[in-house]
């Protein structure tokens, strides 16, 4: 893979975000943006504990997708309070995906603010990511191929990213928002996937207060460097194809792709991995 550190700024204003982020969609690291908010100094595993100890949540691990499974359904629950104790205790492949702030824990929202980027943020959809030393997020994009800005805490976290520009050389799975899942992005096999060498990307890392900016429809690896949690905030895309994208995805490719496990099973699964191989490397051979 051929990929560049995302660039960094200590801190950064709503126009020049704008100007030199936004309009040429290019991701970037913020250093120092959050710094005024309660959770810069409060959002830690143990203050989690203590906000959300009681609720149970819903975990994921880095299992394949199967048949069987409907869109994000997790593998397993627990009550946070057991999860932290996990999380301190030993490396674990489970993670929290997709947890609403705002319905499970509301007192919350009184640690942070609506950050002003010029652009209009979702404000019913902030959204908690936790994972344990070594745990990671298969390569995926979001459905709605939303700008994301996402706010990181406790520990370090390492991204790669990529642009949807990329997708003849990462395998992307049919009918889906993810690529094989054997590709080990941390360390790829290029004899096996010769095609990701062409793939052309960004990579970084996040500690404690540091907020990344993903441009619309951007793929991304996430990988936690040691326990952590993150929390995500989305606006919609503004790009009338990547909107028209991610209504289809939501409408059609979501429902339709749910249906086909049911009529097919595991067939269909087996079906689709085998046609990202296929599909990449005929287009590998027609660029060489």
């Amino acid at each position: 893979m051929q990929l560049s550190q995302i660039e960094r700024v200590e801190t950064i204003d709503k126009k020049t975000f704008l100007q030199e982020y936004f309009k040429p969609q290019k991701p970037v690291i913020i250093e120092r943006f959050i710094e005024d908010w309660p959770a810069y100094e409060k959002w830690d595993l143990e203050y989690m504990r203590k906000m959300a100890g009681d609720k149970t949540v819903p975990l994921y691990d880095d299992r394949p997708v199967t048949h069987e499974e409907g869109f994000n359904q997790p593998h397993a629950e627990m009550k946070m309070t057991e999860y932290i104790d996990l999380l301190q205790k030993e490396p674990t492949r489970y993670r929290i995906f997709l947890w609403n702030v705002l319905k499970e824990v509301p007192e919350l929202q009184n640690d942070y603010n609506w950050p002003d980027f010029g652009l209009k943020l979702l404000k019913g959809l902030p959204m908690l990511f936790f994972g344990g030393e070594d745990s990671y997020t298969f390569m995926h994009y979001d459905i709605d191929l939303a700008n994301i800005f996402h706010f990181h805490f406790h520990g370090k976290k390492r991204v790669i990213l990529f642009d949807q520009k990329q997708n003849d050389y990462l395998y992307k799975i049919p009918h889906s928002l993810i690529v094989r899942e054997d590709i080990d992005f941390n360390d790829p096999d290029y004899d096996k996937w010769p095609a990701l060498k062409k793939a052309k990307g960004f990579v970084g890392e996040l500690e404690h207060g540091q907020v990344l900016y993903m441009p619309e429809g951007y793929w991304h690896y996430m990988r936690y460097l040691t326990p952590g949690f993150s929390m995500s905030l989305r606006a919609i895309p503004r790009n009338p194809k990547n909107l028209a994208k991610a209504v289809y995805n939501i409408v059609v490719m979501r429902h339709y792709d749910n249906l086909m496990r049911r009529l097919r099973g595991q067939e269909w699964i087996d079906q689709k991995n085998e046609r990202a191989i296929r599909r990449t490397h005929k287009k590998l051979d027609l660029l060489t």
